[in-house]
């Protein structure tokens, strides 16, 4: 088993951060019960089943996350079902944080209430379906310059915590066990449209070989990539189609068939609908 865990970074009074990357099958977790700091992880990469041995479950594929306390999870055992997982973890301790906090947060209630009353009235863990808005605040901890990286962990970390007090989170945020593997298997069906553009796949093939409604997978689909089926695949089909036109020397029929179109003209006039120029002018651009 391969595992790595950074230091731990401090970044404010009471406020750390840790980058963790594991290629396993599981880890088991033991630690003293916590009640006053609270843990909100991120997965980047991979999934995560985090079984917290109190019949809680935490389930995390990329861009979710997850809030609790330190007393959550005591005695717990992390599964990564792919094998590999990429994440960080913040941790708040609410008493330090409360005494000391951060000059922009002061007076804020964030650490004195907020948090308290929002994740730490009872044991039980949350997590939460991942959106624009927090991918953008959770991709800024990565790939940034090593003078600037400090910074940024400051202040998206401030930005974190000012989401989670503004947001009133509904249950249609939180995510369920059951939408937790919803959106695991419509991932798993984006990837493998992706890559293998050259077939065309129905809804229901997919939904007969994944186990899920096509209704329920339309609308799981549509409300994490924002559009339809069709009309995401179509949009990665013409990108991949240009690519290749710019790229390569294939000829465009050849294109066609690379991105699952057995007619040419019907390539011709979806490229056109897409690019407002017709594939053999696009290449000579």
């Amino acid at each position: 088993m391969n595992e790595e865990w950074t230091k731990v970074i401090p970044l404010y009074p009471g406020i750390k951060l840790s980058y963790l990357a594991f290629s396993s099958d599981s880890l088991s977790v033991h630690h003293k019960a916590r009640a006053h700091i609270i843990q909100i992880h991120c997965c980047k990469e991979g999934q995560l089943v985090w079984d917290m041995g109190n019949g809680n479950h935490v389930y995390l594929n990329p861009g979710d996350f997850s809030l609790h306390t330190m007393k959550a999870c005591t005695d717990s055992v992390l599964t990564f079902p792919s094998g590999t997982y990429q994440g960080f973890t913040i941790y708040i301790d609410l008493q330090e944080a409360s005494r000391n906090p951060p000059e922009l947060l002061k007076n804020s209630g964030v650490f004195e209430r907020i948090l308290s009353e929002k994740f730490c009235l009872d044991e039980r863990p949350v997590f939460l379906a991942g959106n624009e808005q927090t991918e953008s605040i959770f991709s800024a901890f990565y790939h940034q310059p090593e003078r600037l990286k400090l910074p940024y962990q400051k202040i998206k970390t401030l930005e974190l915590l000012l989401y989670l007090g503004k947001t009133e989170f509904t249950s249609k945020q939180q995510l369920s066990e059951y939408q937790a593997e919803q959106i695991r298997i419509v991932r798993k069906i984006h990837d493998q449209m992706i890559q293998h553009m050259e077939q065309r796949i129905t809804i229901e093939d997919l939904s007969r070989q994944y186990l899920i409604n096509p209704t329920t997978l339309k609308a799981a689909f549509k409300s994490i990539y924002g559009t339809s089926i069709a009309a995401h695949i179509k949009e990665h089909r013409m990108e991949q189609a240009a690519k290749m036109l710019r790229q390569s020397k294939m000829s465009i029929a050849e294109i066609a068939q690379a991105v699952g179109y057995d007619s040419h003209s019907k390539f011709t006039a979806a490229f056109k609908a897409y690019f407002k120029v017709l594939p053999k002018e696009y290449r000579k651009q």
